[in-house]
């Protein structure tokens, strides 16, 4: 049976033993309060050592390597300047930033990719200059069909009307073999004639 002195109870009145803090828990309380102070000397060393992680995690999902560093240096950037992060979840603070850059990433991308399909995409009239060229082009190259042989001739004319070969080889009476034979010619013969 343990006795009990009369120092070891106390009575209502009484205040409380303090405990005076060790040096131990001082600094511990000083560091986490430095842990707890945004872009702090503390903090970096807290998020820095996931930064291979982090690198690693964004290099699966982006598709360069400079993509995904990047990423990962936001999400430390971040987290070193988080005003509330909790030291025990940095890990998954951090995980989670990133996965939300990597998505921001694709996003953005897809936005650039939408905008550059619409402008290559818009149709645009032709200038006056562009009518003119194409109208001068196209009658002097009439003119150059003077210079082909019958079948050529008549071969290139049916094409330019908007016959397909087969069709026009109908329309002259001629296997499809020749009148192919004669618009490959006659394109042969216009061609060497523009490059003079």
């Amino acid at each position: 049976m343990t006795q009990i002195s009369g120092d070891d109870i106390e009575s209502p009145n009484q205040e409380p033993a303090r405990q005076v803090p060790d040096e131990a828990g001082a600094l511990m309380d000083s560091a986490l309060m430095d842990v707890d102070q945004p872009f702090s000397g503390d903090r970096w060393s807290l998020v820095l050592p996931h930064r291979e992680r982090l690198v690693h995690i964004a290099r699966r999902r982006l598709p360069s390597t400079a993509d995904a560093e990047d990423c990962a240096q936001e999400a430390l950037v971040r987290a070193a300047g988080f005003r509330n992060l909790d030291s025990h979840r940095v890990g998954q603070f951090l995980t989670t930033t990133v996965l939300r850059l990597c998505v921001d990433h694709h996003r953005a991308r897809m936005r650039a990719d939408r905008a550059m399909a619409r402008s290559v995409a818009a149709p645009s009239d032709p200038g006056p200059e562009d009518s003119t060229c194409d109208r001068a082009e196209a009658l002097w190259l009439l003119d150059q069909t003077r210079r082909l042989r019958g079948r050529e001739r008549q071969i290139m004319m049916a094409r330019a009307a908007g016959r397909t070969t087969r069709q026009a080889a109908d329309d002259l009476s001629i296997s499809v073999k020749a009148a192919e034979g004669a618009f490959t010619r006659g394109r042969a013969r216009l061609l060497a004639a523009s490059r003079v």
